[in-house]
């Protein structure tokens, strides 16, 4: 046996690793021990292959994926890159919900205006994307929302609605709309992966929300606990009409309309 191999457990220690995390490793071809005893199967690693134990262990500890571990030890250029932007993006949402969180220390719980308003009936082109829970709501809406333009590029400003459910369980669908004149066979819709509806119209409980989009939960308490207040069932979906383009809006100034639908009270 070569004197520079080390045997499973005394590697683990030395690289700060479990003897379960480089099994792992190894069948990930991550970390490929340096001898495996064809008659035991049991794994020897050499000094050398120390560096990259520890280098592994690091980024994992800085929450970088597997995968993109394994193409930074290939020398891929830019690897990291997408996890850096993840991270910005992930700490930037923080702030904001820091934000909302002195917004309601400062204020109170919101009490803006609710109006009761009529909206006709429109006709809309829709599609849908799941949501693994409230955390992932904004991803799932802007997806929805851009498998819509994709598809179907507007002329003009787009009128967007978003759609949610009352309920949000683990697992729900967030719904997007685009609003169109285009009233013809459903075939073209169908082959763009898209649904050609009617959204009802009717009367709705209806307040602005000012701000950023994830912040529109404060606003949404304000409507939900009116409705509550007088007596309305909640029936869904929640409507969120968002009239600012966002690509142009600075986030504190976009304009969302929130619609509850409401039943005629018994």
């Amino acid at each position: 046996m070569d004197e520079d191999l080390l045997p499973i457990g005394q590697f683990a220690r030395l690289s700060r690793l479990s003897v379960k995390q480089l099994r792992h490793y190894d069948e990930l071809g991550l970390l490929v021990p340096a001898h495996v005893d064809a008659h035991s199967g049991y794994r020897y690693y050499r000094r050398a292959q120390a560096r990259q134990a520890l280098s592994i262990g690091l980024l994992r500890t800085l929450d970088v994926p597997l995968p993109v571990i394994a193409e930074v030890l290939s020398g891929t250029a830019g690897a990291l890159d997408g996890v850096r932007a993840g991270l910005e993006a992930e700490l930037e949402r923080r702030r904001r919900t820091l934000a909302a969180l002195e917004r309601v220390m400062a204020d109170g719980l919101p009490a803006v205006p609710v109006r009761v308003v009529t909206e006709p009936a429109r006709t809309v082109a829709m599609t849908g994307e799941s949501a693994a829970g409230l955390a992932d709501v904004a991803r799932a809406t802007s997806a929805a929302i851009a498998r819509l333009l994709h598809a179907l590029p507007p002329a003009g400003p787009p009128q967007l609605i978003g759609l949610f459910p009352v309920d949000m369980d683990d697992t729900f669908e967030v719904r997007a709309a685009l609003v169109t004149d285009r009233d013809g066979p459903a075939e073209p819709w169908q082959r763009a992966g898209l649904d050609l509806a009617v959204l009802p119209g009717g009367a709705f409980a209806c307040v602005t929300h000012v701000g950023p989009y994830d912040q529109i939960s404060l606003t949404t308490h304000a409507v939900l606990a009116w409705c509550a207040e007088r007596g309305h069932p909640l029936v869904g979906p929640i409507r969120e009409v968002y009239v600012s383009d966002p690509a142009t809006t600075e986030p504190d100034r976009l304009v969302t309309h929130l619609m509850i639908p409401l039943e005629d009270l018994p």
